[in-house]
């Protein structure tokens, strides 16, 4: 297991994701944008918004996607 923050990934929060893999890591981060957006928290919406960009536009997003890839892939596993 790795550990990622809200903030780690382009959100405004020290809230920590724990996952096997990076794609689980951004599953994740993608919930928590989501929920936090919908339970009213306006600091989460920009980053929700690019979050939203990205799946649907994932060919442009491919420099972020492999930034946290290698990011990841650095952490040491707890």
């Amino acid at each position: 297991m790795k550990t990622m923050t809200c903030a780690d990934l382009g959100g405004p929060c020290g809230l920590e994701h724990r996952a096997e893999t990076a794609d689980e890591i951004i599953q994740a981060q993608d919930r928590h944008l989501k929920e936090a957006v919908k339970a009213g928290d306006e600091a989460h919406v920009p980053a929700r918004e690019d979050m939203k960009g990205r799946w649907r536009h994932p060919k442009k997003s491919l420099d972020w996607y492999n930034g946290v890839k290698s990011a990841f892939a650095e952490l040491p596993a707890s």
